[in-house]
């Protein structure tokens, strides 16, 4: 399908198609307390049931940094697991992969920095030497024959080092593709990020590594997380992160908001007449079910107003 980009008054081209990573159990709810085992197996289960192909169910760190995951192995374990879904794990080690290859997750991801400064506080070490950390991690589980998915925070900017040089974070995603990294999460860790900063960025990254072992994951911090999507799928960009409700954040990016919401992706999509094959009342109604427990609205526009759709209807 075609649209006008606006300004330059020349025709875009979108992809036909695109694969959404539903982050919503895990980098949605790293941030929350009081959330049961139960709650987050409900998600999942519900949002299986939505026609989505990928959902990152849990993170396999130490319960120190990250006490909200600490369940991971009752949510894995108690999951009714749909033969179309991938369900994978953060993990930021070989004792995370242990656990992550016990609870038969389907695939690993790992996890660093564009920018030092976020690499330090978040992992407390240097880019290089995170890389280094992760050999071992993504040896063992090609071995295993599990797929491993990177992801590379502050590729806009970072809270401690100010803005990322595009060349950097081309260098570091370069260097997750040669480690072994299937796809590589392209991560606006604060939401800062505007679709001309985004659109250099990529242009950057794409000299490296192939649109098609790329997908992005907007925070929408600033509200600039769904344009910023736009202009990804205008460079060829076929896998978004996204996350039910709106959920999430980062413990380590203080104020940032969640990662763009599930359901605004949807609609957004469904505009363009990207395919998805995702039910988005589906999803919306998991949504809302998690936002009762947590005990707030969504974050998504398109949730609240087919919310306020449903309820006209039964006045």
């Amino acid at each position: 399908m075609k649209a006008l980009l606006s300004r330059a008054g020349l025709l875009c081209e979108f992809p036909p198609a695109v694969t959404l990573v539903e982050v919503g159990a895990r980098d949605g709810l790293q941030n929350e307390s009081a959330v049961t085992s139960a709650a987050k197996i409900a998600l999942i289960d519900q949002l299986s049931a939505s026609g989505l192909t990928y959902i990152e169910a849990g993170a396999f760190v130490s319960p120190k940094w990250v006490p909200q995951m600490a369940d991971s192995h009752e949510v894995f374990s108690g999951i009714q697991r749909a033969p179309t879904v991938t369900y994978s794990a953060l993990v930021p080690n070989l004792r995370g992969l242990e656990q992550a290859i016990a609870c038969q997750a389907d695939e690993i991801a790992i996890f660093t920095s564009a920018s030092q400064g976020f690499c330090q506080h978040n992992i407390n070490c240097s880019i290089e030497q995170s890389l280094q950390r992760f050999e071992p991690v993504v040896s063992q589980a090609q071995q295993l024959g599990l797929k491993v998915r990177g992801y590379l925070s502050c590729v806009a900017d970072c809270p401690y080092d100010g803005p990322t040089p595009p060349e950097q974070v081309a260098s570091v995603a370069e260097a997750l593709r040669d480690l072994g990294c299937y796809q590589i999460s392209l991560g606006d860790t604060i939401g800062t990020g505007t679709p001309l900063r985004i659109a250099r960025m990529l242009e950057a990254v794409r000299k490296q590594v192939q649109a098609k072992q790329l997908a992005v994951h907007f925070h929408d911090t600033w509200g600039m997380a769904l344009a910023n999507l736009y202009q990804s799928l205008s460079m060829g960009i076929t896998t978004i992160d996204c996350s039910v409700a709106g959920l999430g954040g980062c413990p380590y990016a203080p104020g940032a908001a969640g990662n763009v919401a599930t359901e605004d992706v949807l609609y957004l999509c469904q505009g363009l007449g990207i395919h998805t094959g995702v039910d988005l009342q589906q999803v919306a109604k998991a949504g809302w079910a998690i936002s009762h427990i947590l005990g707030r609205r969504p974050i998504s526009k398109v949730s609240l107003a087919l919310y306020s759709k449903l309820t006209q209807k039964k006045t």
